[in-house]
């Protein structure tokens, strides 16, 4: 076996909550998966880890907003290396809703990202992580391929 071949070995490791909640804190651009015209949609957004609530902001009107509130929604926030092919992934589903109450969204909009995009803060979005699950590519040790066919 070269050094390439054991450089591409990499094991497929299940993350518990914890990890992934503690992943969800290390980036603030995810995509939320929706359902537009009875098809499957996925659109970038900045995002805060609220608790177990993912919160993001989007423009009135729009079909993110539209799309989410009342539905069920899957999040996604992945880091992956292709030099490495090492990295992870982490995936909520839940049922999103547009927060309404004025004390908490005033103290989202203290801790929020800004937004990529201008004028996208018009409804902020929260989803309860209700299911999540993740993965990591790891490594493998060097021998880990040793004694394959």
């Amino acid at each position: 076996m070269t050094a390439a071949d054991r450089a591409a070995i990499v094991e497929l490791v299940e993350l518990d909550e914890a990890e992934c909640l503690r992943l969800l804190t290390k980036s603030e651009i995810g995509r939320v998966v929706f359902t537009d015209a009875a098809l499957p949609a996925a659109q970038p957004v900045t995002y805060l880890l609220d608790g177990e609530e993912v919160v993001f902001r989007t423009a009135g009107g729009s079909k993110l907003a539209a799309a989410t509130r009342g539905a069920v929604v899957a999040f996604q926030v992945d880091e992956i290396d292709p030099r490495t092919r090492t990295g992870w992934a982490v995936l909520g589903i839940g049922e999103a809703y547009e927060v309404l109450v004025p004390d908490r969204l005033a103290d989202l909009a203290t801790r929020m990202p800004q937004p990529w995009a201008p004028n996208r803060t018009a409804h902020t979005i929260a989803v309860p992580l209700q299911r999540l699950t993740g993965r990591r590519l790891v490594a493998a040790p060097a021998d880990a391929g040793e004694g394959r066919a």
